[in-house]
Order: C-alpha cells, then sequence, then structure tokens
C-alpha cells in the first residue's frame, strides 16, 4: 500500500481581514505527492479560477494560506496523508 496525498482546498470571503465563512467552496485535490509547494499553489489557483490573480502566499500551520490582492477572500490549503509507505 502507498501513501496518497489528499489536498483540501476551502475558499471563503474576509471580513475586516479575516475568514468570515458566510460562504464557503470546498474542493479535494488529489495526485500531488511529491510536488512543491509552488506547484501546489499554481494547481490550486487553476483549480479555483485564481490563474493570473496576484496572490501573498503564507505557510498557515501545516497549511498554506492564499490571499489575493483587492479581492475580500482567502483560500487554506490543508494536507491529509493515507495509507502507510511500504
Amino acid at each position: 500500500m502507498t501513501t496518497e496525498l489528499i489536498t483540501h482546498v476551502e475558499v471563503t470571503d474576509t471580513y475586516g481581514g479575516e475568514a468570515n465563512y458566510s460562504w464557503v467552496r470546498r474542493h479535494e485535490l488529489r495526485g500531488l505527492e511529491g510536488k512543491s509547494d509552488l506547484a501546489i499553489v499554481r494547481r490550486v489557483k487553476r483549480e479555483i479560477g485564481w490563474s493570473g490573480v496576484p496572490c501573498r502566499t503564507e505557510q498557515w500551520g501545516d497549511g498554506i494560506r492564499i490571499v489575493p490582492r483587492g479581492v475580500c477572500q482567502v483560500c487554506f490549503i490543508d494536507f491529509h496523508t493515507f495509507g502507510r509507505a511500504s
């Protein structure tokens, strides 16, 4: 059995610069094992429709936070692994 990386993505609005969750869109991506943080951020931005949008990217605990400029939204990326290496 191999280890599988599941990437959970949440996009929500902000209020006063903080996540508000008055609405939320969730996505789940697979097949990103061994990818760099930059490659994962690019894939997530393409998935949520932010390709070409300038964003600030931050390490957020064990995940990544993406904040687009000029838009009151934020994206959180969390990683979960399942299985085990053999």
